[in-house]
C-alpha cells in the first residue's frame, strides 16, 4: 500500500503545479491534482512557494491545509471511481440534485472528516455506514 509522507505529498503536489504552470507533462495523477488546484486559486501561492510548503498549517493560525484539502479531494475521488465505500456515488448523485460538483465534494469531505476524526478518537475503524449517512442526510436537506 502507498503510503507517502507529508513531504512526499507535497512535494507532488507542488510538482503538479509547477508542470501545469510551465506547460510541463503530467501524470494522469498529476492532471488530477493540477485540476483540483486549479478549482482552488486561495491555495495556489502555496503550491508556487515551497517555503509554504514546510509550513504546518495549525488550526490556530485559522488556514486550511492546502495539502491535506487537496489530498481528500483526490481520495473521494478516488472512493467515487471505484463507490467504495458501497453507496458513496449514489449519495454523491443525491448531493448533485442541489450542490455543483465541487460543493458536494466539499460536503462529502466533511462528512470524511467527521468520520475519520471520530475513529481516531474511538481507537477505531472508520464507520462507513455513518459516512454515508451524513453525505445522505445533506443530500436531503433542502
Amino acid at each position: 500500500m502507498f503510503n507517502p509522507s507529508r513531504e512526499q505529498v507535497r512535494q507532488f503536489f507542488t510538482e503538479a503545479w509547477r508542470k501545469r504552470t510551465s506547460g510541463g507533462v503530467l501524470t494522469p495523477l498529476e492532471t488530477m491534482a493540477a485540476d483540483l488546484a486549479e478549482l482552488h486559486p486561495e491555495y495556489q501561492a502555496d503550491l508556487e512557494n515551497p517555503e509554504r510548503a514546510q509550513e504546518d498549517f495549525s488550526v490556530e493560525q485559522g488556514r486550511t491545509n492546502p495539502f491535506l484539502h487537496l489530498s481528500m479531494h483526490l481520495a473521494i475521488n478516488e472512493q467515487l471511481s471505484i463507490d467504495q465505500p458501497p453507496g458513496i456515488k449514489q449519495a454523491f448523485e443525491e448531493l448533485l440534485a442541489t450542490h455543483d460538483a465541487h460543493d458536494a465534494a466539499h460536503i462529502i469531505m466533511e462528512a470524511l472528516g467527521e468520520v475519520v476524526w471520530e475513529a481516531q478518537r474511538l481507537g477505531q475503524p472508520l464507520d462507513s455506514d455513518k459516512y454515508i449517512d451524513l453525505i445522505r442526510r445533506h443530500a436531503t436537506r433542502r
